[in-house]
C-alpha cells in the first residue's frame, strides 16, 4: 500500500460514495497498481498452467466493486478489504468452474502464505478447501474469518487490518494466530485437506 496516496484515495472514495463519478475516474489509476500487485501475487501461487490472468482478475474485481451500489467507502483500507472479498469470490468461482470442467480431476492448488502455515512452510492447499474452511470459521467467529480474508486475500498488514476492523493491532495479531491455527487444523482434518 502507498501511504502517501492514502489521503487522496480516501477522499476520492468518499466523493465516489456520494455519487461523484469523476472521483471514480481519478481513483482508478491510484488503486489499479495495488490491485494488480495483489492479483499477481495470488496467481503466482497457482499452478503454472493457470489460465486466469492478473489483469482479468483486477478488472473483474474492480467491476464488481464499481457495481456495489450501497457501499459507503470509509477509507483506503476499507476499499482494499472489499477488494479482498471480491478477489476471494472470483478465485473460488474460477476454481469451482475449473474443477467442474475436469469432473473432479483435482482442485486448483496454491501455496498458502507462510503466515497461514502453522506446522509447515510451503504447504499447498486447495483453494476450495480454504474457502470452505473460512466459511466454517465465519460460523464460529466472523471476526477471525474477516482477519484471514483481509490478511490473506487483500494482503493487508496487521495495522491495516486493525484499521479496517477498528481494533487494536494486538487484537488482530491474536485473532490472526488463533484463526490460522484453526484453519490449519480444519483443513488438515477435512476430507481432501492439506
Amino acid at each position: 500500500m502507498h501511504p502517501e496516496a492514502a489521503p487522496d484515495v480516501t477522499q476520492l472514495l468518499v466523493n465516489w460514495s456520494r455519487g461523484d463519478q469523476a472521483a471514480l475516474d481519478q481513483l482508478m489509476p491510484l488503486v489499479y497498481g495495488e490491485l494488480r500487485r495483489l492479483a499477481a501475487a495470488y496467481l503466482r501461487r497457482e499452478r503454472s498452467n493457470h489460465t486466469l490472468q492478473s489483469t482479468a482478475l483486477v478488472h473483474e474485481a474492480f467491476l464488481r466493486m464499481v457495481n456495489q451500489q450501497d457501499v459507503q467507502w470509509k477509507n483506503r483500507a476499507h476499499f482494499y478489504g472489499i477488494a479482498a472479498q471480491m478477489i476471494r469470490r472470483i478465485l473460488v468461482d474460477y476454481a469451482r468452474s475449473q474443477h467442474a470442467e475436469k469432473r473432479g480431476a483435482g482442485a486448483v492448488k496454491l501455496e498458502l502464505d507462510e503466515a497461514m502455515a502453522v506446522a509447515q512452510t510451503n504447504s499447498e492447499v486447495d483453494l476450495l478447501s480454504l474457502s470452505d474452511s473460512l466459511d466454517r470459521l465465519a460460523q464460529l467467529d466472523e471476526r477471525q474469518s474477516r482477519v484471514v480474508e483481509l490478511r490473506f486475500f487483500a494482503g493487508l498488514s496487521i495495522e491495516e487490518t486493525a484499521e479496517v476492523l477498528q481494533l487494536s493491532p494486538a487484537s488482530i495479531k491474536r485473532e490472526w494466530q488463533t484463526a490460522r491455527a484453526w484453519l490449519f487444523r480444519d483443513m488438515s482434518t477435512a476430507p481432501g485437506g492439506v
